[in-house]
């Protein structure tokens, strides 16, 4: 049997949060999304820790598509994971009691954003709806709605850090912000499922993040430059790189999402990210510094050419997308502790090996 890559991770993420599982003791829990960067994520944890404390517990998950989970996550075979396919919008509902649930399913991408906005907000506020009506079923108590950052519209300049009273919002009448109003709406519907139920939603606004499981060809700056790093190419900057975002690793995420779950406080919005501010440019150098080495990933030297493909335009000020996590900090004392180039090095180091192990296989 193959060593877990993500080992020490999911340690790290156990450590962390063993007080907290205590909740999960015994119980059955039902996840959408599971196929995606955060499903594969929250189901490698589940597993790892329902073994490791002997909880108990069971995970339902929802798929349109259960064998692409497999081919994903084959060494969860086995596990106390149960796939059952359907819609999110109009799946039929597994019988029976759910003490938790996780709403992480909703399609991030810009290109559906761009080609079918439509589709887009349809699947997030009518998925959620229905993810909700099942949790009411079920008799869930803990229902975790997995929101975004983009809630917020864009972010203004001179804010360094939003946080989550920011006012602001998406513009209504610009099709491109279907995925933003999605969530908006989606929020609003787990806050109004609450008035008249015993349910606890939970609101997680999540950012960017970078790890394992990522997709490396969809419109993630981060995730294209590892991809272009770990083919030795060099690494292209699509805009002029002022942009300015951060970046939390995956088993921060993790720590951070299952912590809310179980003890956030019901209907409140909770930032999820790194505060650790970057250009898009000086990213890409920081990818392009990491040793193409696989035995020496913490040499800072040589590196790869960057290319950005257009100058800065004076005057206009750099898009920003940073959050703040004072409340989440001072509520749940949570913090991050893996620093962005340890993130980069951790994420290039797990595509290796899984590369490698994918040729073995064949």
């Amino acid at each position: 049997m193959r060593m877990n890559p993500l080992a020490s991770d999911l340690d790290h993420i156990l450590t962390a949060t063993r007080d907290e599982w205590e909740d999960l003791r015994g119980e059955r829990i039902f996840i959408t999304g599971a196929t995606g960067f955060f499903g594969c994520w929250l189901l490698e944890t589940f597993a790892w820790v329902n073994r490791r404390l002997n909880l108990g517990a069971t995970a339902t998950i929802l798929s349109r598509n259960p064998e692409a989970l497999w081919l994903k996550v084959p060494h969860l075979r086995g596990e106390p994971i149960q796939p059952v396919v359907g819609d999110i919008r109009n799946f039929a509902f597994p019988t029976g009691v759910f003490s938790h649930v996780i709403h992480a399913a909703a399609e991030s991408g810009s290109d559906l954003n761009a080609r079918d906005p439509k589709q887009m907000l349809d699947s997030i506020v009518g998925g959620t709806s229905r993810c909700l009506e099942f949790a009411s079923q079920a008799n869930t108590r803990k229902f975790l709605f997995v929101s975004s950052g983009a809630v917020n519209g864009k972010q203004p300049p001179e804010i360094d850090k939003i946080g989550e009273d920011h006012s602001g919002g998406p513009d209504p009448l610009d099709p491109a912000s279907a995925y933003a109003e999605g969530k908006r709406i989606g929020e609003l519907l787990c806050v109004l499922a609450a008035r008249d139920s015993s349910l606890q939603p939970k609101i997680a606004r999540c950012f960017a993040f970078v790890g394992p499981y990522m997709k490396l060809n969809a419109h993630f700056a981060i995730g294209n430059f590892i991809r272009d790093h770990l083919a030795g190419a060099g690494i292209r900057v699509q805009g002029d790189g002022t942009a300015v975002r951060s970046y939390m690793y995956a088993s921060d995420l993790m720590i951070w999402l299952w912590t809310i779950l179980f003890r956030a406080e019901s209907c409140q919005a909770y930032n999820v990210g790194s505060e650790e501010a970057i250009s898009i440019a000086d990213l890409a150098r920081e990818v392009a510094s990491i040793s193409c080495d696989a035995q020496d990933l913490r040499n800072k030297g040589g590196g790869l050419r960057v290319e950005i493909a257009r100058k800065p335009v004076a005057g206009v000020p750099a898009a920003r997308y940073v959050p703040s996590t004072q409340r989440i900090r001072k509520e749940l004392g949570l913090t991050y502790s893996v620093l962005l180039r340890d993130a980069i090095e951790r994420t290039i180091s797990w595509n290796r090996v899984a590369n490698a192990q994918e040729l073995q296989s064949k």
